[in-house]
């Protein structure tokens, strides 16, 4: 293979998805010649993981170049893929993001991709990723753009009505669906395979089947499901019980975009346990960098799907993915065109294409359309910059339970989140 394929990973340094992808691209044998591109906004914490880079790639014999840089343009110039897995100021931002709500009477899971939270990480977020298309437009006109940052839904909608660079969204939401429903049969995971379509974190399970023999799950899911562990996932299961469908991935993600979503749970993210994860995992890096001697885990896949994703399309593979995050355009007849949706994708030397299921139970897709209807107004609010369809965003919101609240949760988050917003067209 040329090296001549480029991939760049914005966001190198992100705890999150960064060692994710690094360890998924050096397991992969597809990628062997292509130059990886890390850009980072702090030059001490990006040659870290460059260094770090550099013994994955030696312990994998996986034969990629490697190169690192501030300077985000030039790490764009002649790029075939781009991965976004950035953020702004996350944990500060976001945690404002669950307690000012909260302060004025609004109760819910996450405050990430939906309710208010949903509204200023997209306010905030889009600016920065449509400056990143732009020099794409620019630099590598023809790149896939691959996001792993949130909020999924929101980004890939804006990108599908408003810029012509291809984009996809990535996220492990169905394996975690597909881990809770073969946990209540009583399967190994890897015997059940599943089927979904929706938006990103609210799929419904369309299908749930015996991956050997192709019998249909369902009934034993239901069979099994009325005798569990009353504590597992109360809110999803009350879904299941009312639609029919197991509705992925979490009682907090999917309770993000349900007035009654507090019900499964509303303690929030845990900041203290993601800050200690942090120092862990920079002690622990620090001491492979001194040592050249990575966990036997790094040197593993970790199960999200980028680096399948841009083998399956260089090496024409013809290779399905269980779940990518694209616009509609009908692929779910009957949710709005103009929506960004979660399905199995395929991939070959044109790209992504999505897979369509056909179209979704009629109740379930009238429970998450009222979900869409928001994300389409948050959308304008963060490309126009505009507090007054921001207001109307909060004010469709199911998880907005006052008018009054909403108007001091806009006012004292927009003030907040002032700095990073701005029109994006």
């Amino acid at each position: 293979m040329s090296n001549r394929v480029k991939i760049v990973l914005l966001g190198a340094t992100s705890m999150s998805f960064g060692l994710s992808f690094l360890r998924d691209i050096f397991s992969s044998k597809e990628l062997r010649g292509c130059t990886l591109t890390l850009v980072g906004r702090h030059p001490d914490t990006l040659t870290k993981i460059f260094d770090l880079a550099q013994i994955l790639n030696s312990k994998c014999s996986a034969g990629l170049q490697i190169e690192q840089t501030t300077d985000r343009r030039s790490a764009l110039d002649g790029a075939r893929f781009v991965i976004n897995a950035t953020a702004i100021d996350r944990n500060r931002l976001w945690k404002l993001d669950f307690d000012v709500p909260r302060k004025h009477g609004v109760r819910h899971t996450l405050g990430e991709n939906g309710g208010p939270g949903g509204l200023f990480f997209t306010l905030r977020t889009l600016p920065l990723v449509f400056d990143i298309v732009r020099e794409m437009r620019e630099l590598c006109p023809n790149a896939l753009f691959i996001n792993f940052s949130n909020p999924e839904s929101r980004i890939i909608l804006a990108l599908g009505k408003y810029s012509p660079i291809a984009a996809l969204g990535l996220c492990h939401g169905i394996f975690m669906g597909q881990n809770d429903v073969a946990q209540i049969m009583g399967l190994p995971s890897e015997q059940v395979e599943v089927w979904g379509a929706g938006i990103n974190h609210f799929q419904c399970l369309l299908k749930i089947r015996d991956r050997t023999t192709g019998e249909d799950l369902y009934p034993l899911l239901r069979a099994k499901e009325a005798k569990y562990d009353s504590q597992f996932a109360p809110l999803t299961r009350r879904l299941f019980r009312a639609f029919g469908y197991w509705m992925t991935c979490s009682d907090e993600h999917l309770g993000e975009y349900l007035s009654y979503g507090w019900e499964g749970g509303e303690k929030g993210y845990d900041f203290a346990a993601d800050e200690q994860e942090r120092a862990r995992f920079s002690q622990e890096l620090d001491h492979v960098l001194a040592t050249g001697s990575p966990p036997a885990q790094w040197l593993t896949p970790s199960g999200e799907r980028g680096a399948a994703a841009i083998g399956g399309i260089i090496h024409n593979n013809n290779r399905v993915l269980e779940s990518g995050i694209v616009f509609n355009r009908s692929i779910i007849p009957n949710l709005p065109a103009e929506a960004a949706v979660e399905v199995p994708v395929m991939t070959d030397a044109d790209g992504i294409h999505p897979i369509s299921l056909g179209p979704l139970p009629d109740s379930i897709a009238k429970l998450l359309t009222m979900q869409v209807n928001v994300q389409q107004l948050a959308v304008e609010a963060a490309v126009h910059a505009s507090k007054e369809i921001a207001l109307q965003a909060l004010l469709i919101d199911p998880v907005v339970n006052s008018a009054e609240a909403a108007g001091h949760i806009l006012d004292e988050l927009w003030e907040i989140n002032r700095p990073y917003i701005r029109p994006c067209i």
